[in-house]
């Protein structure tokens, strides 16, 4: 971009805020109807690489969202995902955002303490692990008793993501959310204090895109693929 268009873009912007607004319909939902639109490449551990389409995402989102509803999870709740870059944290995301519950990302490098702390002081009642973190988040619902419900990606049995969404509806309608409304809980780090919640609204989301298309050099170009190294909490 040159530095004129710079600035006629500077001159021209304006803020443009709904009333309604929801993250996962403008992320996710209003790609999925075009089936050739390619939302992750994704490869694991093991080498293995899998493409996830939105319309394949939106579908597991849907999923996941008559789960939650089906345990209990209503608009407001708070959800923690304590996941690392994988889809299933996408469709974590999206299926929390559109039901109108609250997403609570949450490191994984976070030990039992950091955990307690944010669990209690959220009061989440439903939180979205891996097999490894599963065992210390049994571990503290003795000490969390709103943390009704443990989803494990990886895990087998009835609270295996499999099994739960395998019988899930794929399936949802989108709640109404106001642009001001409650969609993610961050925590701050806590080095000088007790760690601090930050609730943010669905609408933060307007106001973060500029600076991150400016920043990537006004990503996304036709062909461009985007990677973060960072965790996605």
């Amino acid at each position: 971009m040159s530095f004129d268009q710079y600035h006629e873009l500077y001159r021209n912007f304006r803020w443009q805020v709904p009333r309604e607004f929801n993250i996962a319909e403008v992320c996710g939902r209003r790609w999925a109807a075009e089936s050739s639109r390619i939302a992750i490449h994704y490869e694991d551990e093991a080498d293995t690489a899998q493409t996830y389409s939105y319309a394949a995402l939106q579908a597991d989102a849907n999923r996941l969202s008559n789960a939650l509803a089906a345990l209990g999870v209503r608009r407001g709740d708070r959800v923690a995902i304590v996941l690392p870059q994988r889809p299933e944290t996408a469709v974590a995301h999206m299926a929390i955002y559109q039901m109108g519950a609250v997403a609570m990302p949450l490191s994984m490098l976070f030990g039992p303490d950091a955990l307690e702390y944010r669990l209690q002081d959220s009061g989440a009642v439903v939180a979205v692990c891996e097999r490894g973190t599963a065992e210390v988040l049994h571990a503290l619902r003795s000490s969390c008793p709103q943390l009704r419900h443990l989803i494990v990606v990886d895990g087998a049995g009835p609270d295996g993501w499999q099994a739960l969404l395998g019988a899930a509806a794929d399936r949802f309608a989108l709640v109404d959310t106001l642009a001001t409304e409650a969609a993610i809980l961050i925590y701050t780090s806590g080095t000088t204090g007790p760690p601090k919640g930050a609730l943010m609204p669905h609408c933060a989301l307007i106001g973060n895109l500029p600076g991150f298309v400016a920043s990537q050099d006004w990503f996304p170009q036709s062909g461009d693929v985007f990677w973060s190294p960072a965790d996605w909490a």
